[in-house]
């Protein structure tokens, strides 16, 4: 005979003698709820897949008047004998494999939900900052991240875009108080929306004849003393002047021509 779990669904093969000492009441070993046997009980299992049971719907007890056999005088009443106490799990533990159960409730999951989280929060701030410089230099994004960083309080870091630095004055003479050197000034006007650092500055010097007599590439540091000035930079749609000192190595130069890095 077979029997189903209604709460688990799961099918079992159950011993009719220990069904009927149990009045019909069994415990389901999958899921431990205690239920009544005689709804889904059969004799053979439908064809598979399936589901559930049919379930006999209990109705008016039936009057029998067939009678195949009749004892001469009513036997004396004999004393129903105790159940036993562990009757209900005596059946439970008749348990064979099940043919079909309903899957197991899963375990809270929000403790690694939440982990998940913050290591893929983590990747992003790295990613992030991996490509800082092109974010701040976006037209789109760029804007987003410097309201937000003057709302917090914070600096941006300062990112180099060369093409948005341009040359809008310049001048060459021979140095004042230095001989055999010239003292270049120059403003470089920064159009980017963004501040930008000072760049590495080239000087290449020619004579007359433009025939090119010497080459020297400078850095922000070698050029500016302030600290201060150079942590900042060059202000969005600001300007900086710049004053270099080179060595003339011919005396005979007489242009130059400026070039960032």
């Amino acid at each position: 005979m077979y029997a189903q779990c209604p709460e688990c669904l799961t099918v079992f093969s159950i011993n009719v003698e220990v069904l009927v000492r149990a009045g019909g009441k069994a415990i389901c070993g999958h899921c431990d709820n205690a239920f009544d046997t005689l709804y889904s009980l059969h004799e053979h299992l439908p064809a598979e897949p399936f589901d559930r049971l049919p379930i006999h719907q209990q109705g008016l007890a039936p009057r029998i008047d067939l009678a195949i056999y009749r004892p001469p005088a009513e036997p004396p009443a004999v004393a129903e004998a105790p159940a036993p106490p562990d009757v209900l799990d005596e059946f439970a533990n008749l348990v064979v494999a099940p043919r079909f159960a309903r899957k197991a409730e899963k375990k809270r999951r929000w403790p690694w939900i939440t982990a998940c989280t913050v290591l893929l929060l983590a990747l992003g701030a790295q990613l992030a900052w991996a490509e800082r410089d092109a974010m701040i230099g976006d037209d789109t994004v760029g804007p987003l991240l410097r309201d937000a960083c003057n709302a917090l309080g914070c600096q941006l870091p300062l990112v180099q875009d060369i093409k948005r630095l341009s040359l809008v004055a310049r001048d060459v003479q021979a140095h004042p108080s230095v001989p055999g050197a010239l003292l270049i000034t120059a403003n470089l006007r920064n159009d980017a929306p963004f501040a930008q650092p000072y760049p590495v500055v080239s000087i290449t010097l020619s004579d007359a004849n433009g025939k090119k007599l010497a080459m020297r590439r400078l850095r922000p540091t070698e050029y500016l003393g302030d600290g201060a000035t150079l942590r900042k930079g060059i202000p969005s749609d600001g300007s900086a002047a710049l004053m270099l000192e080179v060595e003339d190595p011919s005396g005979k130069a007489v242009a130059f021509e400026f070039d960032f890095e």
